[in-house]
């Protein structure tokens, strides 16, 4: 966590950055993951300056953009819900902020695993951020609880798709996307596990793919593309990681729609269909 004990150490947003500009380019897109976790809990305190998280989306970002929506929400399990109300003045792009809860999702997940996983449990209404239809923000909690679980299970297909077939049917597509995307991300898995782990999946294959190509598109965008994110894309989704950064990028939804589902809902499907078949 570096990036976290930046963010509480540095006297400006700047010189965090400076700092994780030092880690090895492998690890930076984690040590913004961590600065954003920390920059929003010193913004969810009643006291001093309350923009660093929007001064951090607002200056270099270094293309990780995604994994700061992540780190924020960290931060929300760490807050009092009262103080919820400075993240979404601090995340205000409707497609990114549900990005936030994913990292919400991870977070309770990793650290509350017997609760979260094991006993799979749901808040009924979850309020933040009150909008899009009911339920749907459990659905990308969900898929932060599925990245969170690659590493519950240690990276081993089979006991992570066992946890995953134990919950609710309806919860098992986006549980299997969370995973789909961390087993790009992070790596950890050879080739045949990421086989077994798309085998597992069975119908929820198209949604392991759509995990995988947010993964690697967010490595192209930060030039952090391993030997392992081509690996896990070709397994996974049939693409090159170049390939599923333009799906990636194809598929984003315009910025306004008149229809009910959200836009994040939507850059999901519209990755889907757009996979080879």
């Amino acid at each position: 966590m570096n990036g976290y004990a930046y963010a509480a150490a540095a006297d400006t947003v700047a010189e965090a950055q400076d700092r994780i500009a030092q880690l090895p380019w492998q690890f930076r897109g984690f040590a913004y993951e961590g600065a954003a976790m920390g920059y929003a809990v010193r913004d969810g305190m009643p006291v001093g300056n309350t923009r660093h998280v929007t001064d951090l989306l607002a200056g270099r970002t270094d293309g990780h953009i995604y994994m700061i929506h992540f780190g924020v929400g960290w931060a929300m399990a760490r807050l009092p819900r009262f103080r919820w109300k400075t993240l979404g003045a601090a995340v205000p792009n409707p497609l990114f902020r549900w990005l936030v809860l994913d990292g919400y999702g991870f977070h309770q997940a990793y650290f509350k695993t017997n609760k979260y996983v094991r006993r799979q449990y749901r808040e009924p209404r979850f309020p933040w951020p009150g909008e899009g239809p009911d339920g749907y923000a459990n659905r990308v909690i969900d898929q932060g609880i599925g990245r969170a679980m690659w590493f519950v299970g240690g990276a081993d297909p089979n006991r992570v798709a066992d946890m995953i077939d134990r919950f609710p049917e309806s919860r098992r597509a986006d549980l299997y996307a969370g995973s789909g995307l961390v087993a790009t991300y992070a790596g950890a898995a050879n080739e045949g596990e990421l086989l077994t782990f798309l085998h597992r999946a069975g119908t929820y294959a198209p949604q392991v793919a759509q995990g995988s190509v947010f993964a690697a598109a967010a490595r192209v965008e930060t030039g952090l593309v391993t030997e392992h994110t081509g690996l896990a894309t070709r397994v996974l989704a049939g693409v090159t990681p170049e390939q599923a950064a333009k799906i990636f990028h194809d598929a984003r939804p315009a910025s306004k729609t008149n229809g009910d589902t959200p836009l994040f809902e939507l850059w999901r499907q519209h990755i889907i269909a757009a996979m080879p078949a």
